[in-house]
């Protein structure tokens, strides 16, 4: 389970962060910074994927509440512009920007930090190690959630109400049926593909 070990060798305040939604084929990325509060942390906080969305929604209505949170939004647009890698690092930037206070030390999940000024220390596995980079991880799986079920109904062909842009096959199917949509990113394989003009094959009598 999360701990508070990593924030407790840090300047305060920390601000742990984390994204949500590098791997669909549609709509954004999104990344979450997260500063918890001294007392009052919310019970429960882990990995995102861990928990059920019901725990999701729940945690994430009491961080809004007690915590200091900044979010972040790469739309697919700009993940087709900058690469979903840049992408991501552009959104975890934005996520610490909203912040409205410069953290003391950034706890950034993964292997790579974005390129900024902040004192930072990434961490691979680190939404299942640090309190704070759980909490961030949470928001941001829930606000992108909420955000594709919203285009869902703009889009109902895609299943996003359950995949979330995601590869499901149900998904795929609705692409190679009605090609890619405004929300689509166009530099991922699978949309590049579908948006290609179908040859018609016509046989002779």
């Amino acid at each position: 389970m999360p701990g508070l070990k990593h924030e407790k060798l840090c300047l305060a305040p920390v601000a742990g962060v984390d994204e949500a939604g590098r791997g669909p084929l549609a709509g954004p990325v999104v990344a979450a910074a997260v500063i918890l509060p001294a007392k009052g942390i919310p019970r429960g906080l882990d990995d995102s994927k861990k928990l059920s969305a019901a725990e999701r929604a729940r945690l994430h209505a009491r961080l809004m509440d007690c915590a200091t949170v900044g979010i972040g939004i790469c739309e697919a647009e700009e993940i087709d512009m900058l690469n979903i890698y840049w992408a991501t690092m552009k959104a975890m930037t934005l996520a610490v920007e909203a912040l409205g206070c410069p953290p003391g030390h950034v706890l950034v999940d993964g292997n790579r930090l974005p390129r900024w000024t902040y004192q930072a220390t990434a961490i691979v596995g680190g939404d299942g190690i640090s309190m704070s980079i759980a909490a961030a991880s949470i928001v941001a799986k829930h606000t992108r959630d909420t955000i594709m079920i919203a285009h869902a109904e703009s889009y109902p062909h895609y299943g996003w109400h359950s995949n979330k842009g995601y590869g499901a096959p149900e998904h795929l199917r609705a692409l190679r049926e009605h090609g890619p949509c405004p929300l689509h990113r166009r530099s991922f394989a699978p949309v590049a593909q579908a948006a290609q003009p179908q040859e018609i094959s016509v046989l002779p009598f």
